[in-house]
């Protein structure tokens, strides 16, 4: 009895051992972590071409334009105020980077090109002064320090012209006409002319 309980238990050892060697074996040749591994790499992959696209939208949305301005000075309009005032509530924090169109209405001499650069920096330093003394006014109680950037940005917007034709070719394209048989109503109509002259 005593050998038939020692061979099970030597069978037992062997058989434990070479699960546990098989295991090892396996991890070794197959990654344990598939799929997980490869879809967090393409999940980075995907964020990381998506993110300068966002970083450049908000950027964007942080600029404050020439027309928060009046012409050709430093005087933010009642519209320019209202969107730094905006920029300044953001949840859950404001961003402390606000961007600065560049001058772009500044009157150009061609006989003095210089003048056109020089009035552009100073007209920019002045709007750089104004936007820090609202966002200060606005922020007085919360202790917020802003850094103002000048830039030189695209126009993200549209003109109009080409937004009106690219709403008439939508609607022109989208234009059709029912069959005379389509629907109840039009087997209903003609029913009911048939019955009509059947009376007669």
């Amino acid at each position: 009895m005593k050998g038939i309980i020692a061979k099970s238990v030597a069978v037992g050892l062997v058989s434990g051992t070479t699960l546990v060697a098989g295991c090892d074996c396996y991890r070794s040749i197959v990654d344990p972590c598939y799929p997980q591994r490869y879809e967090f790499a393409a999940r980075q992959e995907v964020n990381g071409t998506f993110a300068p696209q966002v970083h450049n939208g908000h950027v964007l949305d942080q600029t404050v334009w020439n027309y928060h301005f009046e012409p050709g000075t430093d005087k933010l309009t009642l519209g320019g105020q209202d969107y730094l005032a905006y920029l300044a509530r953001r949840r859950p924090c404001p961003d402390p980077t606000v961007y600065l169109q560049t001058a772009q209405d500044t009157t150009y001499d061609p006989a003095a090109p210089d003048k056109f650069a020089e009035a552009r920096v100073r007209l920019d330093n002045q709007r750089i002064q104004a936007v820090q003394n609202y966002l200060s006014a606005q922020t007085a109680s919360r202790h917020l320090t802003f850094e103002v950037v000048v830039h030189d940005p695209a126009d993200p917007g549209m003109a109009a012209v080409p937004v009106g034709v690219s709403i008439l070719k939508m609607y022109a394209g989208s234009q059709g006409i029912l069959p005379v048989t389509a629907g109840a109503g039009a087997s209903n109509t003609s029913g009911g002319g048939g019955s009509s002259g059947g009376g007669k």
